[in-house]
């Protein structure tokens, strides 16, 4: 239950996770530090030909109050890294910080964090509530109240025993678990696994009011829309290594956006190609199709020539920018 709640206690730390101390090193708890902070983290599992580089050198650093998506699909070192945040894997080398403090040295961290696995397994002989109450009391207590209301939003019968639950119910008490304490980090890894499409908007407006209410949260997911929805920036990890981080508004404003725009007439192609973030230009008829990169402006100038009966524009999904990044590499770390 431990590895899947954030309730263990910590070790002593290695030299891979030792602090600098208070003076404006990385690891110093200051005011103003960020949420996490990493630094040439690497994790490698077994040892000689088996050997397998799960973490190549990671420097990430998320603020705090911001929402924060990691994505890469399966393999990528997402859960490895969240493993290493919580100190339930140990680093093969670099530094971690967490809230300003050494998770390894700061066994008590554990209660300013609110933690949720893609698949939450706890001991089914309990009933949620009786689960949920322990876990308050290992966090130095949570208001009844609370969590009363959040198992109402997600429509948690708490009487039940967790044994007796489906995969979706399990994940909603794993959901009110990671949050009923209001945590300073919240840290999710996959936490939509198992909901159906209401639960997972129950799930997207209480990450949005945790970032009202200044919390931090770090999240992995597949789900676009969620990361859409919810994320000011984005990382995006490849290999162990993290290939970019960008805003998800930046992003949006780069990516293509497919643009179709109907003409009273046909008109030729060829007056809308060479402009400026236009490509793939096709006609059918008085129907012009097109990508565009960046402003409209000449798009829009150019048509505007002719009578315009329609003009549709299709937003970029941030899942055909991922695919992109991981297959191409490309991208800036900012």
């Amino acid at each position: 239950m431990a590895a899947d709640t954030g309730a263990t206690s910590g070790a002593r730390p290695s030299s891979a996770t030792e602090t600098t101390g208070s003076r404006g090193g990385l690891l110093g708890p200051m005011r103003g530090t960020p949420a996490i902070q990493t630094q040439g983290l690497r994790k490698i599992y077994g040892h000689g030909k088996a050997a397998k580089t799960a973490l190549n050198g990671l420097d990430l650093t998320v603020e705090r109050g911001e929402v924060f998506g990691f994505l890469g699909p399966n393999g990528a070192g997402k859960t490895t890294t969240i493993r290493l945040l919580l100190d339930l894997l140990r680093p093969s080398a670099g530094r971690i910080s967490v809230l300003g403090e050494d998770p390894r040295s700061r066994p008590e961290l554990r209660r300013r964090i609110g933690y949720l696995a893609g698949d939450f397994v706890v001991d089914g002989r309990q009933t949620g509530a009786d689960l949920l109450a322990y876990l308050g009391r290992l966090r130095g207590g949570v208001d009844r109240e609370r969590v009363a209301a959040l198992a109402e939003r997600l429509d948690l019968d708490t009487s039940r025993r967790i044994s007796g639950l489906s995969k979706g119910n399990r994940q909603k008490i794993g959901v009110v678990q990671a949050f009923m304490h209001a945590p300073e980090l919240l840290i999710l890894d996959e936490p939509t696994s198992g909901l159906d499409p209401f639960l997972q908007q129950q799930f997207v407006e209480l990450v949005q009011e945790a970032k009202a209410g200044g919390q931090t949260v770090f999240m992995s997911s597949h789900v676009m829309s969620e990361v859409q929805a919810t994320c000011d920036r984005v990382g995006i990890i490849r290999g162990g290594e993290l290939a970019a981080v960008e805003q998800v508004e930046g992003l949006r404003q780069r990516a293509f956006r497919k643009i179709e725009i109907t003409f009273a007439q046909p008109v030729d192609p060829a007056e809308f190609a060479g402009l400026a973030g236009v490509s793939d230009v096709t006609a059918d008829g008085p129907v012009v199709r097109c990508r565009l990169a960046g402003t409209a402006d000449e798009l829009v100038k150019t048509a505007a020539r002719h009578t315009v009966v329609d003009l549709l524009s299709e937003e970029p999904e941030l899942e055909e920018l991922f695919f992109a990044y991981y297959a191409h590499g490309e991208g800036s770390r900012r």
